[in-house]
This record gives C-alpha cells, sequence and structure tokens, in this order.
C-alpha cells in the first residue's frame, strides 16, 4: 500500500520533502513539533494554516460525535461528573481517530490504485469508484499525478490528484454524498494547492468518498470561490507566522 499520512499537522522542507517525525534525544522517532520546525527552517503544511480559522463543517461533525457519545455511554455508579465527561471526551476521541484512520486507508487504496498498484477487492471498490467519477465528470480517461508535494518559502502540501487542468482533494465521509456541499475552509486548501503548484489557473474540485459504500461524488467549485480562498489562505500565512513569531 502507497504511504499516505493526514497532512494536519505536518511539515516539510522548502523543498517540498515530508518531514513528518524526528528523532528525539532518546533515539525514538516522534512528530514533529513547532520548535523543531523553526529550529531546521521548515514550512508548514497548508492545512496546519487552514486550522487558524473556523471550520463550521468540521465543528459540527465533532459535536456530533460527542453528542453520540453521550447517547450511547452510561454514567457508572460514583462516577463524577468530572469523570464521566472525561470519559465522554475520549470515546468521541476514539471515534473521531476510527474515522481519520479510514479515511487514510481509502487515500491510499485510491492512490495505489490511480498509480496501477495491486488491490485488495475491497480497495479495488474505492479506487474505481473514484475513477469512474472523475472520467464521467471529465468525460475522458485523464492521467493524474498522485500525492505530489511543492516547495514553498511558506508552506507546502502534499496534493492528492492533479495535472495540468485539475486539482482534486479527497475528503472521506460517512455521510450520503448526495447531500454534501462544499465548504470555505475547502476551497481555500484548494487555492493553496493551486498556488503552490504554480498557479495556473487549474479547476478545483472535492472527490467525496462515502466509507461505508464506497459511493462517490466530484464537486467542482466555481474559480471565484477559489480565488476568495486564497485571498484568506494568504492572510491566514501572514497571521499564522506572526503567532508563531517566524518572521
Amino acid at each position: 500500500m502507497a504511504e499516505h499520512a493526514s497532512e494536519s499537522g505536518h511539515w516539510y522542507t522548502k523543498s517540498g520533502e515530508p518531514r513528518y517525525t524526528v528523532v528525539g534525544k532518546n533515539g525514538k522517532e516522534r512528530p514533529t513539533t513547532l520548535r523543531d520546525a523553526r529550529k531546521e527552517g521548515w514550512v508548514p503544511g497548508a492545512t496546519l494554516i487552514i486550522k487558524c480559522a473556523a471550520a463550521p463543517g468540521l465543528q459540527a461533525w465533532i459535536i456530533d460525535q460527542h453528542l453520540l457519545a453521550c447517547l450511547t455511554t452510561e454514567r457508572r455508579i460514583d462516577e463524577s461528573e468530572a469523570d464521566f465527561i472525561a470519559r465522554l471526551k475520549r470515546d468521541a476521541g476514539e471515534q473521531a481517530k476510527k474515522a481519520a484512520d479510514r479515511g487514510t486507508t481509502i487515500h491510499a487504496w485510491v492512490q495505489d490504485g490511480f498509480e496501477g498498484g495491486k488491490l485488495s477487492a475491497e480497495a479495488y471498490k474505492y479506487y474505481i469508484s473514484a475513477k469512474n467519477t472523475l472520467e464521467n465528470a471529465f468525460n475522458a480517461d485523464i492521467k493524474w499525478v498522485c500525492e505530489q508535494t511543492f516547495p514553498g518559502d511558506k508552506y507546502s502540501g502534499k496534493v492528492d490528484l492533479h495535472n495540468d487542468k485539475y486539482v482534486i482533494d479527497i475528503k472521506t465521509t460517512e455521510k450520503d454524498i448526495g447531500t454534501l456541499k462544499t465548504w470555505h475552509e475547502q476551497a481555500m486548501q484548494l487555492a493553496a494547492y493551486e498556488q503552490g503548484l504554480g498557479g495556473a489557473k487549474r479547476e478545483c474540485g472535492i472527490l467525496y468518498i462515502n466509507t461505508l459504500t464506497a459511493d462517490s461524488i466530484l464537486i467542482m467549485i466555481p474559480h471565484d470561490e477559489i480565488e476568495t480562498g486564497g485571498k484568506c489562505f494568504n492572510a491566514l500565512v501572514d497571521y499564522w507566522r506572526a503567532k508563531n513569531k517566524i518572521i
């Protein structure tokens, strides 16, 4: 399976090489921190910068996970309110981690498929759904570059799928794909990637894949929304650098 890690919180060299982890003083590998990045002159992933802004869709999902935890978890006898709340938060966090891990796996399956890798029957189901959705949307069997990073003095990132005409980001969900829409933070992310790839005015879109059914849908984001997203993202870059005292 191709290596595919969630970009959130990740760091890169200015030439675009991932630096997700470092070896600590104890000789063990650990996630890269802001202190490490400052020391080495590394830059943040685009999604780390975007986290500075509100994400209504993500926040609504997080609230739903906590509400579900409340509905499915019984309070223990003599358990304090503080302990019960802490346990609910842990349960909601575990569900979020499972969803994130499943999303990472599906991303890797789709990447393997586009790169000609050997897929299991389950993995192929997700890949072929994504491939067919893209082909139907663009009325062509298009060649895609998968998981490419780009150089940058202020940020970098790893683009799920792109070519000379399109930039596509893959999102996984358990929701009915017919109910989905795009969000402002997604326009910022795509604008950041499009800029990082050279700013060729590519068309940008979100490919949603249902983690339970493998159904998929492509939603393209209009150019004016991408342009607005780019302006907002660039403002967040300046905010993030000022906040973290990186000049």
